[in-house]
């Protein structure tokens, strides 16, 4: 086999991604005029139900259990593997074009909000809930949920699209992305053993982290 030879520019049209060929583009906007549904709650939450598109679902669904009516929401699919994400109206929610985006029509205007770690940290804050009033104990909860955002992306996003998706089995970012994955798992070990939850003694505190250690 002749070994892999760097192109000049990188092109779309001859980048063999497998299954995500023609998904992963260079260029980033709207490709396509688009009409996403809208309902009347309060939130609208445009997702779909992988590892990193639940999170939202889960925190809207615990604030409704703890008494926030307020937080009642209508979920729409978009599908990533049709390219939904591209359409002009996701793209004006998200314009990285990634799911979930979430947009509040609770108040007088409307508020778009992307980024799962960013969406869950808006709704903590919006409604008081989930999120501690003491400074450490809030720290301490931030700085996991921003570990897992950062940290989440080498499970899905490296060793889950090496080792599933990618058109062939390539030794190099296989073992790299393991060895990755494997350091994230011994640290959540490490912290396990000295605490029951991750961010503390309290299970209501690990709600933000519901997507913890899931990829995005």
């Amino acid at each position: 086999m002749s070994a892999y030879q760097l192109p000049t520019v990188w092109q779309d049209e001859a980048s063999n991604q497998g299954a995500f060929t023609g998904l992963n583009r260079p260029t980033a906007g709207a490709c396509f005029e688009q009409n996403l549904p809208k309902g009347e709650r309060p939130f609208q939450l445009y997702s779909l139900g992988t590892p990193n598109g639940v999170k939202v679902t889960i925190l809207l669904e615990e604030l409704q259990e703890a008494g926030f009516e307020q937080a009642s929401y209508d979920l729409y699919k978009i599908a990533i593997m049709d390219g939904d994400q591209f359409g002009s109206d996701f793209v004006k929610l998200n314009p990285n074009s990634k799911i979930p985006a979430l947009l509040d029509q609770s108040g007088t205007e409307e508020v778009r909000v992307f980024e799962s770690a960013h969406i869950l940290l808006y709704l903590a804050e919006k409604f008081g809930a989930f999120l501690p009033s003491n400074p450490v104990e809030k720290v301490e909860v931030l700085n996991w949920l921003f570990w897992q955002a950062g940290a989440a992306p080498f499970l899905g996003g490296g060793f889950g699209y090496f080792f599933n998706y990618a058109p062939e089995k390539l030794e190099y970012p296989i073992n790299r992305f393991t060895m990755e994955v494997k350091r994230q798992l011994d640290l959540l070990d490490k912290e396990l053993a000295q605490k029951p939850y991750i961010a503390g003694n309290d299970y209501r505190l690990q709600i933000l982290l519901s997507g913890l250690g899931m990829d995005s």
